[in-house]
């Protein structure tokens, strides 16, 4: 009996925790997490991640690369890859070859690139009436995107006096030396050039050069006038007259171009009051000026017919970069006046469309009269409360400066306008149109009815398409920007002009 109590309390031990008899109730005591005999415990994680695929190992793909099926595929795109660029290579050689080639752009200055803005009268067109003023307006006048201010005379010029004619001194009417410099500098910072105009005796009743007897002495003279200028920063002289001293003191004259051309980008402008073709082509040739402004346009001197033969005769007898287009001036007042108020516009898009550079007066942009007076005071929009007929004026005005703003952005933009080929395509006493074009650019199409009735151009040439759309016009209501029309029987009523547009066809 005494061995088998024995056998049983050796048993009870054995199932007794291996922490040690006498501690077995200290631990269940000090707490449950102890673990028991044999017991292990163990944390599985609820989202186990999946075995990522880590691609084959180099033994592997060099051994996968060596098969049959992947040297056929390697070698085919490798030879896809080289068809298909030498394929290409061939296509850009026989593009090459076969597009047509560019035209070389010409030889241009910058007084062909825009319109030139003449302020013969620095009084009337500022309200501070000086170069002070003058300055003041540069920005407005940037608006117009004029390449460049013809400006003066501003020289003291006492009339019919050559002996107190000085070059030099600014006369006191207009400022002085200082203002006149910062308008240069207030100009040139907006890409504006400055033309001066040095006409010797500008308000004088004798002719621009006074007597003949007095031209040597005076063109001896202008020598170190132009000299001090030119070192004062102007871009350019502008002269009237040139044909009497071109043709009196020859040698004089030659020494005249020498100082202001001199191989660089100074504008030597003439100025005559000879209106045949003939003549001017003629003294265009032989003064060797770099724009010469006639009265070759002049208005109610000519039918549009004989209009269009001076442009042909012109533009056929020289280089365009030498062709300047004006239709009014110092002396013959302003455009408004010249034509009327209704046919401003469509002198406005003769001039921006013919083939050399536009010339306009101060106020032309705006229709400005001259009101019993060459020199009218320059109209300046004001924010103040306008009556009817007053306000009535003012829509007019911006209407008109904002067709000649649109002209002069187009003028700078268009290579064709710039300095495209002009092609006459239709000719009468009353109506005209012409084409610009260059290269593969845009095609121009300007067309002008100058008849008190509406007039209906069939226009037919190998180069016009059927239809063309309209850019601009001077009645909008009868043809709409963007409109398209027939070229064969186009359309224009009444004192109305239109410029369109159509791209060049190969």
């Amino acid at each position: 009996d005494s061995k088998e109590t024995d056998l049983c309390d050796q048993e009870e031990q054995e199932k007794q925790p291996m922490t040690g008899g006498g501690r077995a109730a200290d631990s269940q005591s000090a707490g449950e997490d102890t673990e028991k005999n044999g017991s292990v415990k163990l944390k599985i994680p609820e989202n186990p991640e999946e075995p990522k695929f880590t691609g084959l190992s180099k033994e592997e793909l060099l051994r996968v690369a060596g098969t049959p099926g992947w040297v056929r595929t390697r070698w085919t795109l490798l030879l896809v890859f080289w068809l298909g660029w030498l394929g290409m290579l061939v296509g850009a050689v026989v593009i090459i070859l076969h597009a047509p080639e560019c035209r070389q752009l010409p030889d241009t200055k910058w007084w062909n690139e825009g319109p030139l803005y003449q302020i013969g009268h620095i009084q009337a067109f500022t309200a501070s009436q000086d170069l002070k003023g003058l300055e003041q307006k540069v920005d407005s006048l940037s608006q117009l995107k004029v390449k460049g201010l013809v400006v003066g005379p501003i020289h003291v010029a006492p009339p019919d006096e050559p002996v107190n004619l000085s070059f030099e001194e600014v006369s006191a009417d207009v400022g002085n030396l200082d203002q006149f410099q910062g308008f240069i500098q207030a100009a040139h910072r907006r890409g504006i050039s400055v033309v001066l105009d040095l006409t010797p005796n500008y308000q004088g009743s004798s002719g621009p050069w006074f007597s003949n007897i007095s031209v040597t002495n005076v063109a001896e003279r202008l020598k170190s006038g132009l000299v001090f200028w030119l070192n004062k920063g102007v871009d350019g002289v502008q002269l009237s007259g040139v044909e009497r001293v071109s043709s009196v003191v020859p040698s004089l004259w030659a020494d005249i171009r020498a100082i202001v051309q001199n191989g660089t980008d100074n504008i030597l402008i003439g100025v005559t009051d000879r209106s045949s073709a003939r003549d001017v082509s003629f003294l265009l040739a032989s003064c060797g000026v770099d724009l010469l402004i006639s009265r070759v346009l002049l208005a109610g001197e000519m039918d549009a017919t004989e209009r269009a033969q001076s442009i042909q005769h012109l533009y056929s007898s020289h280089n365009q970069t030498f062709l300047a287009w004006s239709l009014d001036g110092r002396s013959e007042g302003h455009l408004a006046s010249l034509v009327g108020p209704a046919l401003v516009k469509l002198h406005q898009l003769l001039l921006f469309t013919l083939p050399g550079t536009p010339v306009f007066n101060y106020g032309d942009e705006i229709g400005l009269m001259d009101m019993g007076t060459t020199f009218p005071r320059m109209l300046w929009d004001s924010k103040e409360e306008l009556n009817g007929t007053r306000q009535e004026e003012r829509t007019q005005r911006l209407s008109y400066r904002r067709f000649f703003c649109s002209l002069s952005e187009l003028r700078v933009k268009a290579r064709s306008l710039m300095f495209g080929d002009f092609l006459l395509l239709y000719n009468s006493s009353s109506s005209l149109a012409y084409l610009r074009a260059w290269d593969q650019s845009d095609r121009y199409l300007a067309a002008f009815n100058w008849a008190e009735e509406a007039a209906v151009l069939q226009l037919s040439d190998p180069t016009l398409p059927r239809r063309a759309t309209v850019i601009l016009s001077t009645n909008s209501s009868a043809l709409p920007d963007n409109s398209s029309v027939d070229l064969t029987s186009l359309w224009l009523g009444p004192g109305q002009a239109a410029l369109l547009m159509f791209p060049y066809a190969p």
